[in-house]
């Protein structure tokens, strides 16, 4: 097994889980309280990597993240560098990709919990943030951490976006998935067989713990 792509691939699924976490959240709960008549465009934008092919994804980025593009032409400028064929044009790409593999669960959770506890703590005085951190949070924490946990592991797997964006550069763009798409290349069946069995028994993993998760909110309590 290729370790460095491993470890590239682990890298890149934690920072798209934790950025996601960061800027997933707070859409998801305007999503899960919003009343405005125009909130299904904003569903459909997050919702469409889901059927949207990830080579048209892919494609579309890398396009707009291109050195002859706007804003490719402007990061190099200010010298920050490439996207495309980077980790962190990898690493747009997966956020993007993912946006409803995150997104999504939350939101569920935000509205399958009882209002009347929120607007309780607004009625004593509690803060919005505080009631979001100690009410909220706690309450839907389970239906978070499985879309976390679906987030890391949809990453993990991820080929179409990564190999239009990023290429295949060892040590830099080479996750897993294109790991195991040379390996067959190169008729290397052994390698790619142990590879395509440590997804495989990460997906079940993952799928485990989420049912679990599910599970244990429609317990009783």
């Amino acid at each position: 097994m290729d370790w460095n792509a491993i470890g590239l691939t682990i890298k890149l699924a934690g920072a798209t889980t934790l950025t996601l976490f960061l800027i997933g959240l707070p859409l998801a709960y305007w999503l899960a309280m919003s009343h405005w008549r125009g909130k299904f465009l904003i569903e459909a934008v997050v919702a469409l990597p889901l059927i949207l092919p990830p080579t048209v994804l892919g494609f579309y980025l890398l396009t707009a993240m291109g050195p002859h593009s706007l804003l490719g032409a402007t990061l190099e400028r200010w010298g920050c560098g490439r996207l495309v064929f980077s980790f962190s044009g990898i690493l747009i790409g997966s956020i993007l990709f993912n946006l409803p593999f995150a997104v999504r669960p939350f939101t569920a959770a935000f509205m399958s919990m009882d209002r009347r506890l929120i607007e309780a703590g607004w009625c004593l005085g509690v803060s919005r943030f505080e009631t979001f951190r100690r009410v909220t949070l706690p309450l839907c924490w389970p239906g978070i951490l499985a879309g976390l946990i679906l987030t890391f592991a949809h990453t993990v797997g991820e080929f179409g976006v990564v190999l239009m964006i990023g290429g295949n550069i060892p040590n830099a763009t080479r996750t897993l998935s294109i790991t195991i798409y040379d390996d067959v290349q190169a008729l290397n069946y052994g390698s790619a067989g142990r590879t395509a069995l440590f997804l495989l028994l990460l997906s079940f993993a993952v799928l485990c713990a989420t049912q679990w998760l599910v599970s244990r909110r429609g317990a009783p309590r």
